[in-house]
């Protein structure tokens, strides 16, 4: 059941990037496994997924030990506490939510010890509800500015939660203004930083995301099934959404 949505999910990213004259290899799916069971994401990593991305650090550890006899790379995609910057520096292979310095430099301390470095996509709150996490747009470029002092860390883009709204337009708006913060930074930001990704787009509007230039869609129902749990208490104003 788990190859077979992963294959349609495929399909409708493909559709979509013709809709948009873009090249689906540009898009990456990035599979949210967020309450599924270890053993059921064994028949994801048969399918070919050779990474998950996790919201609770603890859940994404636990799973990490489970799957161990698997190659499989880890993403946590959700708001970080620094005393959880430990865990993530020692298993993850990629942080998509960083929106503070003490975060920065909690992983960085981490992984100075761990003798690693991490991915990490900058978090912005393009929908501006108070109750999702991320950086204000207008603060983007002066934390991006700091981020150069933080070497293990390589930023390699931006990421956001579009408004959970039955109104495309609003979605829409979301989005492209994470692709107009991008291409400031491409511009004006530190040279040294890449802004090539931008990780936006859920179950609910991955296709609209990537008709607006995403380039890593966040795909978690639409390939596992639905959720006991109330995407609320994972994505804080996003209920429905993932």
């Amino acid at each position: 059941m788990i190859a077979g949505r992963l294959a349609a999910v495929r399909a409708r990213i493909d559709a979509a990037c013709r809709r948009a004259g873009r090249d689906p290899k540009g898009v990456r799916l990035l599979p949210i496994s967020k309450t599924v069971p270890a053993e059921r994401l064994r028949a994801a990593v048969a399918a070919g997924i050779a990474t998950l991305g996790e919201n609770k650090v603890q859940e994404a550890k636990g799973k990490a030990e489970a799957l161990r006899d698997l190659s499989v790379a880890w993403s946590i995609v959700g708001h970080l506490q620094t005393n959880k910057a430990k865990e993530v520096a020692r298993f993850a292979a990629e942080f998509q939510a960083l929106d503070s310095l003490r975060v920065a430099e909690a992983l960085e301390r981490r992984l100075e010890i761990e003798d690693r470095t991490l991915d990490v996509l900058v978090q912005v709150n393009t929908s501006g509800e108070a109750s999702k996490f991320g950086l204000a747009p207008e603060d983007v470029a002066g934390f991006a500015a700091e981020l150069p002092a933080f070497p293990r860390l390589h930023v390699g883009g931006l990421m956001t939660l579009a408004i959970f709204s039955a109104d495309e337009v609003r979605v829409r708006r979301c989005f492209r203004l994470l692709r107009d913060i991008r291409a400031r930074l491409r511009q004006d930001g530190p040279e040294s930083l890449s802004f090539d990704a931008l990780s936006m787009g859920m179950s609910g509007d991955f296709e609209i995301a990537i008709e607006e230039g995403a380039s890593v869609v966040r795909v978690g129902q639409a390939i596992f099934g639905a959720r006991p749990t109330s995407d609320a208490y994972y994505w804080p104003g996003a209920a429905g959404a993932g």
